[in-house]
Parts: structure tokens; sequence; C-alpha cells
């Protein structure tokens, strides 16, 4: 693991750490795969975190890290290097952490101003896991506001949010759902839903949004590209709540 210093060390987490606000105890995990440098625009949204804050960049290969190491960050990092899959870095991250709140992000996000101030409101004690709404970036096609109505209809009505909606956990709570399905070819972030709601976690929505691109629906095509989304949600959502049934 290497980390890049700004100007100061964060000091330890102090024993009382449940009276601190949320922003002093999160940990921000980034995966990215190596062909993906959009982590580099995000980092500005994150220069007013406090210094006990860490933001752990977990790169796919020894290249993609080597890459991140000589990039001059506004912030301060930590880069570290896992098994290429989104579910294997993310749980590659978490276990770097050294904070008691996680949250993860996707590297193409972009954060609203009150972001980070949704998250110092999080009550990481309790069994929940939150998540922001979101935006789709004018990068693809017109249609996109449809897009936009059916992330808010799937998850604050259908309670199932997904991963670009930049999940938030208490690292105890990260562990005992046992992290991300590993196994998993897609869907690592539907499956955690699941598992989550059947542990008893509540699902807190943030009152802010997160904004994600929309190239790809751009690159392959409005109509392909959201009806393979439905046709995968609906797929993993009956695979997903059968196994989460006791």
């Amino acid at each position: 693991m290497h980390r890049l210093p700004r100007a100061s060390v964060a000091p330890a987490i102090p024993a009382l750490a449940a009276e601190m606000p949320t922003l002093q105890q999160l940990s921000i995990i980034i995966p990215f795969a190596p062909s993906d440098m959009a982590w580099k625009a995000l980092l500005p949204d994150l220069i007013t975190l406090p210094h006990d804050a860490e933001i752990i960049l977990v790169a796919a290969s020894e290249q993609a890290k080597q890459t991140a190491l000589d990039f001059q960050s506004p912030v301060a990092l930590q880069i570290v290097c896992s098994q290429p899959g989104r579910a294997q870095q993310m749980n590659a991250g978490a276990r770097t952490a050294k904070n008691a709140c996680l949250w993860f992000l996707h590297a193409d996000s972009r954060l609203q101003a009150n972001c980070l101030k949704a998250i110092d409101g999080f009550d990481h004690s309790k069994k929940q896991l939150g998540y922001f709404g979101l935006r789709f970036r004018d990068d693809g096609p017109g249609k996109m506001g449809i897009n936009t109505f059916g992330v808010w209809f799937r998850s604050r009505f259908l309670k199932i949010p997904f991963g670009d909606q930049g999940f938030v956990i208490s690292k105890s709570g990260f562990e005992l759902l046992g992290g991300f399905r590993e196994d998993l070819s897609s869907g690592e972030d539907h499956a955690f839903v699941w598992a989550a709601r059947k542990n008893g976690f509540a699902l807190k929505h943030f009152d802010a949004s997160i904004e994600t691109s929309s190239r790809k629906y751009a690159q392959y095509g409005w109509g392909k590209t959201t009806r393979m989304h439905l046709r995968e949600t609906w797929k993993q959502a009956r695979q997903f709540s059968r196994q989460a049934e006791p």
C-alpha cells in the first residue's frame, strides 16, 4: 500500500469515535479499471474533507496503480492494488480502511455540493445502508431523463438502489454482510442490497445526488442499453430475492 501525504498526517481515530461527526470517521473507496482515469475529476469534489477522513483508490493492475501514484492529487490518497473486478476491488478497499464508516464511489462519479453535508448526518451506529439520488451527465442521449426517473422509482419505491448511487455503511455492518460477492460476474451491488434487507438494515436515502456518466448509452444506443439494464435488473431481483428468503 502507498500513501500520498498532504500537509499533515491524519491522527488515529479516538476511542470516543461514536461522538465524532461522520465525515471524520469516513473511508471513501474508489475502485477503477486500468483504462479508467475518471477518478481524477472526482478528487477535487473531496477537497473539503477533514484530515481524519481517508480516500482509498483501488487499482486493478500494478500499471494502473503506478499511474495513480504518479498523479499530482489535490487530496491525500491511499493507493492499493487488488485482483480485477469491482467486487474484489471494493472488498480490498474495505479491508484497508481504518475508519468506522465506508463510502463506496464509482470512479466516474461527481458530487453535488451538499453530498458531504448529507453524509455527515448519517448515523453509522445504526443498521442502515445509505445511498444518494442519481443524475446523468449530459454526455449521453437526450432521453436520459427517463432513466433518471427509473432510478428514482427503483431505489425509492422498489427499495433497490445500485452501487453508482454511492453506498454508505458502517465498516462493522459491511463485515456483518460479508462484503460484496466476488462469485458474481455482475450485480454485486444488487446482491448486497438484498443481503442488507434480509439482515434488517434500513435503507436511508440522502437528500443529495451523485452525477454519473451516460456515455455508454451513447456508445451502445439508448434503447438497447436501457432494455439490457431492465432485463438484468429483473433477472437479478428474482435471483437475489429468493436467496434472501429465510
